[in-house]
């Protein structure tokens, strides 16, 4: 074991991996059915969103129940700036650079607070959400919520409309979490870190706890716009259900279990987010929600620290079988043990002379 992470970690073995993944990336659509690159897309949306929440609670350790809400929003900006006939890249801004401003001023009033306090703050988003998007029914479609259809393969790519909608998630996706990997492996991660520690250390270091989590939690609702125009882009239809309680708990649940604090931990939550309900799905539709309840205990109880830590589990587990059987074997003696030698007072000169 030791002898294969030595050998992962050599530079060029690195840049191979790298390149053979984005060979993967490129031709991996042109080969798959449609139906599993709508999957493969779908995923890269809720793996965004996933990393949003995870800004907030696993890097920053606040606690934010309302992450759908952003996602949401910036799904209804998409459909109504598409619907209006806006230029998209304008409509692609507007849906995260809304969010981010909501998420701003909730934020410069919910972080002062702590604990229950905060998480009653983010509890209420997503249940006001639900009927304002109801009332707001000139905007939102009402009820019956809004479609859009912009996503269509542009006939110069020569592609299908799967394959163009997978190629601009990867893109998107690939963007957001390599922005988003700079930001929490450099200062401003690190600052994260001592806040979500203890942030009496943090104050006394100098670092603002108050600013570092109005920070976070205007990133988290940035990268939550985002996760909502990639939705429109594969889903092409939002409702109010888009942002209900129940998705929040999921796409908390998706964090968990894919790791907090973990950048790969995201990607797999928002796996988990996709496939899982489908499994559950086929097994008994009648008992999805118990099926997920047995499925996040489950991993919770095998592995506290997600699916992302797998491998630090399985090399600990090796470590102690090999601990356990790979010492020196000793032949037990048989009859008395020797009694020592009796000691002889004196110096040298004494005992020989003596002798």
């Amino acid at each position: 074991m030791p002898a294969l992470t030595a050998f992962f970690a050599k530079t060029w073995v690195r840049w191979a991996l790298l390149v053979l993944v984005v060979a993967l990336l490129i031709v991996g659509p042109l080969a798959l059915p449609e139906f599993a690159n709508q999957t493969i897309a779908r995923i890269g949306v809720f793996a965004v969103a996933v990393l949003g929440l995870n800004i907030v609670m696993g890097y920053t350790g606040q606690v934010s129940l309302g992450q759908i809400f952003f996602v949401g929003l910036g799904a209804y900006i998409t459909a109504y700036g598409v619907t209006q006939g806006w230029n998209i890249a304008l409509v692609f801004v507007l849906a995260f650079v809304v969010p981010g401003i909501v998420g701003l001023l909730i934020a410069l009033a919910a972080a002062r607070l702590g604990g229950l306090a905060i998480a009653m703050v983010t509890i209420a988003l997503p249940i006001v959400g639900v009927p304002l998007a109801k009332r707001l029914e000139e905007f939102t479609g009402g009820s019956q919520g809004l479609s859009s259809r912009f996503s269509d393969a542009p006939k110069w790519t020569g592609l299908y409309d799967d394959q163009w909608q997978l190629y601009v998630v990867i893109l998107v996706t690939a963007v957001v979490f390599v922005l988003t990997r700079n930001l929490v492996h450099g200062k401003y991660g690190r600052a994260f870190a001592i806040v979500k520690g203890n942030e009496a250390v943090a104050s006394s270091l100098g670092i603002s706890p108050y600013r570092y989590k109005v920070l976070a939690f205007t990133v988290a609702s940035l990268i939550g716009g985002v996760a909502g125009f990639l939705y429109m882009f594969v889903v092409q239809y939002t409702s109010p259900e888009t942002m209900s309680f129940g998705h929040s708990i999921t796409l908390l649940a998706s964090m968990v279990i894919g790791g907090a604090a973990s950048i790969i931990g995201s990607l797999l939550g928002g796996a988990y987010y996709v496939l899982v309900p489908q499994l559950t799905n086929v097994i008994d539709p009648n008992l999805t929600a118990v099926l997920q309840g047995a499925i996040l205990l489950a991993v919770l109880f095998v592995l506290p620290g997600g699916l992302v830590s797998l491998p630090r589990v399985i090399t600990r587990l090796r470590r102690r079988r090999g601990g356990t059987g790979s010492g020196p074997k000793t032949t037990p003696t048989t009859g008395p043990a020797p009694h020592p030698a009796p000691a002889v007072e004196g110096n040298p000169t004494e005992r020989q002379g003596s002798a």
